[in-house]
C-alpha cells in the first residue's frame, strides 16, 4: 500500500498520463477519424465541428507548441511544482497534436523541473560511512 506522501509524488505523473490519453483521444478519435471528417464536411454539420476545426487550426499554426514553450519558460523562472506540471502537460498535449519539437522540449523541461522539485521534497537520509569498518581493521596484505 502506498503512503500518503507517495500519492502526493505520483499525482503529477498520473495527471500527465491522463493528459496524454485525452490528447490521444482528441487526435485519433476526433481529428484523424475519417468518419468525423466526413460528418463535419457535410451540409448538416453538428455543433461540435467548430471545436474540431479550432483544434485543427491550433496545430496548423503551432499554437500548442508556443503555449507549451511559454509554460516551460515560466516553469524555469518561477520554479513551482504546478508550473513544472503545467509545462509537462502542455508539452504532452503539443507533442500528441503534431507540435513535435516544441512539445518535446516543454515536456523535457517540465519533467526535469518536476523531478528536481520531488527530489528536494524527499527526506534527507544521513550519509553512510562505508569505509569506517575497513579502516579499523588491520590487514597484513593489500
Amino acid at each position: 500500500m502506498m503512503r500518503a506522501g507517495g500519492w502526493r509524488l505520483a499525482r503529477p505523473w498520473l495527471l500527465l498520463l491522463a493528459v496524454g490519453l485525452a490528447a490521444a483521444w482528441l487526435r485519433y478519435g476526433l481529428i484523424e477519424s475519417r468518419a468525423m471528417g466526413q460528418l463535419c464536411s457535410g451540409v448538416r454539420r453538428p455543433s461540435w465541428c467548430s471545436g474540431r476545426q479550432l483544434l485543427v487550426l491550433g496545430f496548423l499554426h503551432d499554437v500548442y507548441g508556443d503555449l507549451a514553450l511559454a509554460a516551460a519558460a515560466w516553469a524555469l523562472v518561477w520554479k513551482r511544482p504546478w508550473t513544472a506540471c503545467l509545462a509537462a502537460a502542455l508539452g504532452v498535449f503539443a507533442l500528441e497534436l503534431y507540435c513535435f519539437q516544441a512539445g518535446a522540449l516543454a515536456l523535457l523541461i517540465g519533467c526535469l523541473s518536476l523531478l528536481r522539485w520531488q527530489a528536494q521534497a524527499l527526506p534527507r537520509l544521513p550519509p553512510t560511512d562505508q569505509h569506517r569498518q575497513r579502516e579499523q581493521q588491520v590487514q597484513s596484505q593489500p
